[in-house]
């Protein structure tokens, strides 16, 4: 199961942080999701669309790092999506200055032939029809199919986002998030309100405080997150999460929980990595000693003897 498809917004993000701040950044979430998940071997295949101001230069982060863009669009007529937030002093909350849909706004996604052998699918947060659009069009469904939602499409778009919902496997959604979908304040009660709907994996996201993943036969495992030392800046840490969740699971070709598991550990490496620097500079240059590094400090605090 080498093959993972990633569909998702691709973008110029402006951040500003306590420590710092940047001009255009590559950004969306397909860019964080695809590289994290290439540093563990596998090449995702992208799906979106950029403008005419998304110049070669933002290509070739994604080819030297083995992302694949076949599936990405060029609209020659207008400019990329762009986002612009701030981030308060405790990193928790953040501002959004500026939203520009531009490209994005009539973005018609198309998977390529050579695309859907796909074993895993990866569907970032986007509007569930454009997701659901993207499922359809494979016409061997994938092993796996990952999807990333939020509350905004709960509030304005619950029914195509219920549909979409019941045409995969995992589910990833914050705490917050599964108690508005569910109706229920316990997670255990959420979880089992939500796999309801006909999932195999629910993963719940609890950002500086790890992660749940449940799965529809009972079982739940929780894993930590790293103590870090240096935050620099939270974008992206989300979609860096699901990039090595989809990553360590494409590359292993197994879908039990076991591997489900250690899928979240991998995710929750890969979303590490990615806050000590801005946007996704971080997940660029990692090395595979690095990442083997930080696999063992998870392993140290999640290990002991009773």
């Amino acid at each position: 199961m080498n093959e993972l498809v990633v569909a998702g917004s691709l973008a110029f993000d402006a951040i500003e942080t306590p420590f710092g701040k940047t001009d255009k950044i590559i950004g969306g979430a397909s860019p964080y999701i695809s590289l994290a998940a290439s540093r563990l071997g596998v090449k995702p295949r992208l799906v979106s669309v950029v403008g005419n101001d998304f110049t070669p230069e933002f290509f070739d982060i994604l080819h030297r790092n083995g992302v694949d863009t076949e599936g990405v669009k060029v609209d020659n007529n207008q400019k990329t999506m762009f986002w612009a937030g701030k981030y308060n002093k405790d990193m928790n909350e953040r501002t959004t200055l500026k939203t520009e849909l531009n490209c994005f706004e009539t973005f018609n996604p198309t998977v390529p032939e050579s695309y859907k052998n796909a074993k895993v699918l990866m569907l970032g947060n986007i509007t569930p029809t454009i997701q659901s659009a993207i499922i359809k069009q494979f016409s061997k469904r994938p092993d796996l199919i990952v999807l990333d939602t939020m509350n905004f499409w709960m509030e304005r778009t619950p029914k195509e986002l219920e549909e979409t919902i019941s045409m995969v496997d995992v589910l990833t959604i914050n705490d917050e998030e599964a108690r508005q979908l569910s109706g229920e304040f316990v997670l255990l009660k959420a979880a089992k309100k939500i796999l309801a709907k006909g999932l195999k994996y629910l993963i719940i996201k609890k950002g500086d405080n790890g992660a749940l993943v449940f799965s529809a036969d009972g079982n739940y495992f929780s894993a930590p997150a790293l103590i870090l030392d240096t935050v620099v800046d939270p974008t992206g840490c989300g979609d860096s999460f699901a990039g090595g969740f989809c990553g360590y699971v494409a590359a292993k070709g197994k879908t039990d929980f076991e591997t489900i598991k250690a899928a979240v550990i991998a995710g929750s490496v890969m979303g590490s990595f990615c806050c000590e620097k801005f946007g996704t500079e971080n997940l660029q240059n990692l090395t595979d000693q690095d990442i083997a590094e930080r696999v063992k400090q998870f392993e140290k605090i999640t290990s002991f003897k009773f």
